[in-house]
C-alpha cells in the first residue's frame, strides 16, 4: 500500500510568503489609518467623536451637528473613497503597463490614456458647453478608451507589430498629437481652457458619488481582467519566444492587457484628472518589496497607489490651509524627483 508524501514549500519560499502577507496587512492597516485621518483633516479639523457623529448622524435641528454631517458625508467621504479607488486603479495599471511593455519607466500616459481623456474633455466643453464633472466624465473615459485602442491598433500593424518597443513608440506619438490638439482647442475657447486647467491639475475633491460609482464599475471590470492576467505577465517577461513556447497566446494576452489598463487608468483619469507619476512610483516600490512576481507586485502597487494618493490629498489640505493644493500636484512634486533618481541610478536599463 503506497504512502502519500506531502510536499512542503522550501523554508525560504515560506518565509518570503509570510513577509509578503505581513507587508500586505501593514499596507491595509496604513490605508485604514489614512482614510480615518482623511475624514478628520481639512479646513475645519474634526475630532474622532465628531467624525463618528458626522458619519452616522442626520441633518436636523442641531445646526452644529448638521454642519459636521454635511462636511463628512458630502465632502470628505466621497473624496476619500475616490482617492482609494483611483489610487488602486492607477497603481495596478502602472504595474500592468510596465509588465506588458517591459519598460521600467512606463506609466499610464504611455498608451495615450491621459491625452485621450483630456482631448475628449475640451471637445465636449467646446461643442456642448458641459461644465460639471458628471457631465464630461463619460466623454473623458470614452476618449481614454479610444486613444488606448488606437495606440494598440497602430502598434499591431507592420514589422515589429505588438512588440513592447512598437507599443511604446506608437503611444508616445499618439500622446504628442492629442496633446497638441488639446492645446489648440483650449487656447481657442476660454471656457474649455478654464475647465481643462482645473481638471488637469488632478484632484479628488469636488466629485460626488454620482461620478464615483460609474467609474468604480469600470475599474472593477479592469481589476478582474488584471487579476486573471497576472500569471501570464510573469511568462511574458521571460520573452515572447519563451512565453509562446509555454502556451501563451501573445496577441490575446496583450489585447486583454490593453483593455484592463484602459479600463483602470481611463476611469480613474476621467474621475479625478491625470495623476502623473503615481503608477510609476508605486510599481518600483512594490517591486522592491515583493520581487518580480506580478501576482504579488500588482496588488502591492494597488495598495501603495491608494495609500500614497490619499496621503498626498491630506498633505495638500494641510500645507496651504485654509486653502488646498490638489493631490495631483503633490504627487507630481514627489514623483518628479523619484523619476530623476531612477534615471540617475540607471533603473531605466532594466527590462
Amino acid at each position: 500500500m503506497g504512502t502519500t508524501v506531502e510536499k512542503r514549500p522550501a523554508p525560504g519560499v515560506a518565509a518570503a510568503h509570510r513577509r509578503r502577507v505581513a507587508g500586505a496587512g501593514a499596507l491595509v492597516a496604513g490605508l485604514v489609518l489614512a482614510a480615518a485621518l482623511s475624514l478628520a483633516v481639512g479646513a475645519r479639523a474634526l475630532s474622532p467623536a465628531e467624525v463618528w457623529q458626522g458619519l452616522f448622524g442626520e441633518p436636523g435641528a442641531d445646526q452644529r451637528l448638521t454642519e459636521i454631517t454635511l462636511i463628512v458625508q458630502t465632502v470628505r467621504v466621497p473624496r476619500t473613497v475616490l482617492a482609494i479607488v483611483a489610487g488602486i486603479a492607477l497603481g495596478i495599471s502602472g504595474a500592468l503597463i510596465q509588465g506588458y511593455t517591459r519598460n521600467p519607466i512606463a506609466d499610464t500616459g504611455l498608451l495615450g490614456v491621459n491625452a485621450g481623456a483630456s482631448f475628449a474633455v475640451v471637445m465636449m466643453i467646446l461643442l456642448f458647453g458641459l461644465t460639471s464633472p458628471f457631465q464630461y466624465v463619460w466623454f473623458a473615459f470614452l476618449g481614454a478608451a479610444v486613444a488606448g485602442f488606437i495606440v494598440f491598433g497602430l502598434a499591431s500593424i507592420g514589422r515589429g507589430s505588438g512588440s513592447p518597443l512598437t507599443l511604446a513608440l506608437t503611444g508616445q506619438g499618439v500622446t504628442v498629437f492629442l496633446a497638441a490638439m488639446t492645446t489648440a482647442v483650449a487656447l481657442s475657447d476660454q471656457a474649455s481652457l478654464n475647465a481643462l486647467r482645473f481638471w488637469k491639475a488632478g484632484s479628488v475633491a469636488g466629485v460626488g458619488f454620482d461620478t464615483i460609482w460609474p467609474a468604480s464599475v469600470f475599474i472593477a471590470i479592469g481589476l478582474t481582467l488584471a487579476l486573471i492576467m497576472l500569471p501570464t505577465i510573469n511568462l511574458l517577461n521571460l520573452g515572447d519566444d519563451v512565453a509562446r513556447g509555454l502556451g501563451v497566446k501573445i496577441g490575446l494576452s496583450r489585447t486583454v492587457g490593453v483593455v484592463a489598463i484602459t479600463l483602470l487608468a481611463g476611469a480613474a483619469t476621467a474621475a479625478c484628472g491625470p495623476i502623473a507619476f503615481l503608477g510609476l512610483m508605486v510599481t518600483h516600490v512594490a517591486r522592491y518589496l515583493t520581487g518580480p512576481d506580478y501576482r504579488w507586485l500588482a496588488p502591492y502597487a494597488g495598495l501603495l497607489g491608494a495609500l500614497i494618493l490619499l496621503v498626498c490629498d491630506i498633505l495638500g489640505r494641510v500645507v496651504t490651509r485654509p486653502g488646498e493644493l490638489q493631490a495631483g500636484v503633490v504627487v507630481a512634486l514627489a514623483g518628479a524627483p523619484f523619476f530623476a533618481v531612477l534615471v540617475w541610478r540607471g533603473k531605466f536599463k532594466q527590462a
